[in-house]
Formats: structure tokens, C-alpha cells, sequence
């Protein structure tokens, strides 16, 4: 994992695999042929990668990037992703990113809510402006 990817980066990935228990030998690695966008290239190299996780079974496919060093690199930070979650549940970092997400999706539909109601207070204060009112010299 050379090529593309920042030694800090690898490390923090290692370092995290080594925390979760997983291991190299446990893990099968075979590159296909990607498909899609990515021409010459794609069609002659095998870029795209397949990791399985043999002690849980967890299967990844990444074909991300046109570079096979980068895919096996962000095919194991998904593979860990997966694995972490399923072991740690609730406390992953990805279950919190996710609730995170959530979160941010219910407060801006209330704001959106709040909106609305506001602009049809508007309209409807138009309309009642709008209504007959006699003039004082008409009583």
C-alpha cells in the first residue's frame, strides 16, 4: 500500500486493524477488472479489489479509484468500517456519524416546518387585509 496513500494514513489504518483484531492472513485479496468510466486503463489492469474478511465472512468490493494501490487501501478502511461496527455497535465511529446525519436531516425539516407556517401567517394576514372594511363615513 504505496502508492497514493500517506504514510500517516496507513499507519492509522494498521494501528485501528491491529485494535479490532484484524489480521492479514485472514484476509482473502483478489483484484478484478473494473467496469465503467476510466478507458485504457481500466480495461487492461485489474484495479478493482475484492477483500473478504474469512472470520466473519464480511465481503468488500472497491473500485473507486483508477489505481489498484489506492482501492486495496480504501477497500480495508471499509472493511474495518464494517467490521467496527458490527463489533462495537451502538459506540462505532460510523453508527455516530450516521446519528449525526440524522440528527442534522430532523432539525433542518423542523426549520423548514417553522418556515412555512410563518409564510402562510403572512399570506393569510394579507388576505384578511385584503377584506371589505367600510369606510367610517359609509356607517
Amino acid at each position: 500500500m504505496e502508492a497514493g496513500v500517506k504514510k500517516s494514513k496507513q499507519e492509522a489504518l494498521a494501528e485501528k486493524m491491529r485494535g479490532l483484531e484484524i489480521y492479514e492472513k485472514d484476509i482473502k485479496e483478489k483484484f478484478i477488472r473494473s467496469s465503467g468510466k476510466g478507458g485504457q486503463n481500466v480495461n487492461k489492469v485489474s484495479s478493482c479489489v475484492y477483500l473478504k474478511h474469512l472470520p466473519s465472512g464480511i465481503e468488500v468490493k472497491c473500485q473507486q479509484e483508477r489505481s489498484q494501490e489506492l482501492n486495496r487501501f480504501l477497500a480495508r478502511r471499509i472493511l474495518v468500517n464494517k467490521i467496527e461496527t458490527i463489533k462495537l455497535g451502538e459506540a462505532s465511529e460510523e453508527r455516530k456519524r450516521i446519528g449525526k446525519i440524522r440528527k442534522q436531516k430532523h432539525r433542518r425539516s423542523r426549520r423548514a416546518k417553522e418556515k412555512i407556517l410563518k409564510e402562510k401567517k403572512e399570506q393569510a394576514e394579507k388576505k384578511k387585509a385584503r377584506s371589505y372594511r367600510p369606510l367610517p363615513d359609509e356607517i
